[in-house]
């Protein structure tokens, strides 16, 4: 009988060493999950509790950068919006939550109209489940390139492609509509405050197609994005078409202003015209009124 009851304390400490290994265990800092998204995307950012219990009369809070930026807080049916203030002017009215789902466990927030600004370390934390349970995530969102003509000139259509505040340093590359890679220019590179702005350019020739595209890669993260630009046809073929964009611009000012001149030479000439005119009427009439009255000369 001792026997037995030994083995039964023993299980039961053990039983309790692991109720509590495991509530500690769930009370532990989840690993961060990378997400990533194109500039002026729409990006959800997961946070689910595994039990799958209810959330609904749960208190959350997802913030961002360190606990810096309140993004978005729950409290048991009061939100942003609905009752609690307090939300970082960057995510006002561009957050929500998924309240048909919180009775599953899920806590995650939808993010809209994403920008570069968007790109950070956010939390997912739960203070009051057994001290505290935390969820970390990062959002990368790719910046959409910038693709314009520059120039237009005896070598070809020069096309530009500029990238604002990319992380981390993606690749650019100019291609075709069809996937075939283009040669470019050296791409200029510079960061600041640990983001990248990026230009790179190239010129097109006259082919089969007038179609091209300037992609972002991000290797690390496995995403690219890209922006496309149609090129005029008659910019390839017409020699007349063979000028700077500025340059194109300028005349068209200089047009103006020399049509406005002509304008203006026509009004004044056509006021000195009237003005001699009149001159001349006025001159007749005074000159038939004081012509001298003719006498007659009698002879006796």
């Amino acid at each position: 009988m001792g026997l037995i009851v030994k083995f039964m304390l023993k299980f039961l400490t053990l039983m309790f060493f692991l109720t509590v290994r495991a509530e500690h265990d769930n009370n532990i800092v989840q690993g961060s999950e990378v997400i990533t998204v194109s500039e002026g995307g729409d990006v959800i950012l997961p946070c689910f509790l595994s039990t799958k219990e209810s959330v609904v009369q749960k208190l959350f809070v997802w913030r961002k950068d360190g606990q810096k930026k309140n993004v978005f807080i729950y409290d048991a049916g009061f939100h942003y919006g609905n009752g609690l203030s307090g939300q970082d002017d960057q995510f006002r009215g561009r957050v929500s939550h998924f309240p048909e789902q919180m009775k599953f466990g899920n806590a995650s927030i939808r993010i809209i109209n994403t920008t570069t600004t968007d790109t950070g370390d956010y939390t997912c934390y739960f203070p009051e489940r057994n001290g505290g349970l935390t969820f970390n995530i990062t959002l990368v969102v790719v910046p959409k390139p910038i693709v314009t003509m520059s120039k237009v000139t005896d070598s070809g259509v020069q096309l530009k492609c500029e990238v604002q505040g990319a992380f981390p340093k993606p690749e650019l590359r100019w291609q075709n509509c069809d996937g075939n890679i283009l040669d470019a220019e050296e791409a200029e590179i510079s960061e600041r405050d640990g983001r990248y702005h990026i230009t790179l350019q190239t010129t097109v020739t006259s082919t089969t197609t007038t179609c091209f595209q300037c992609v972002v890669q991000q290797k690390d993260l496995n995403h690219e994005t890209g922006s496309t630009i149609t090129v005029p046809e008659k910019l390839f073929v017409d020699p007349c078409g063979k000028v700077t964009i500025e340059g194109l611009m300028t005349g068209i000012v200089v047009g103006a202003g020399l049509l406005g001149l002509v304008l203006v030479l026509l009004v004044y000439f056509q006021f000195i015209t009237v003005r001699r005119v009149r001159g001349t009427q006025k001159t007749d009439g005074d000159n038939e009124t004081n012509e001298p009255l003719k006498s007659e000369h009698i002879t006796v």
